[in-house]
């Protein structure tokens, strides 16, 4: 008994570049390079309770949770836990400093005596 089978096209018409969002303006890569970069205050956030990650790390956070795909996380040693916390950080850190901004009047000049 003979089989015969024949290659046709493949039924998805997305390239390589497409699936791995590389023309994406976002630019899903660049943030996960950015956050390797900042790992060590991510890994400070859990090893010792430190809150604080710098605006790049917290934009890359945002960017590959919201954007991108949140197993990217992984690909650092991050569980999906821990990439939701520092997600939650980050989100409510970019709320508190808008909010703030916009709060928080203007210090009065200090008289300069003479």
């Amino acid at each position: 008994m003979t089989f015969i089978a024949m290659a046709g096209p493949l039924n998805s018409p997305s390239t390589l570049a497409t699936r791995l969002k590389l023309d994406n303006p976002n630019n899903c890569w660049e943030s996960l390079f950015e956050l390797q970069s900042c790992s060590g205050e991510a890994i400070l956030f859990f090893l010792n309770g430190e809150t604080y990650l710098g605006s790049n790390c917290c934009r890359a956070i945002r960017i590959i949770q919201r954007e991108c795909w949140p197993a990217m996380m992984g690909s650092l040693g991050f569980t999906e836990q821990e990439g939701d916390i520092l997600f939650g950080y980050c989100d409510a850190s970019e709320e508190d400093d808008s909010t703030s901004a916009q709060t928080l009047p203007l210090p009065s000049p200090t008289p300069i005596e003479g």
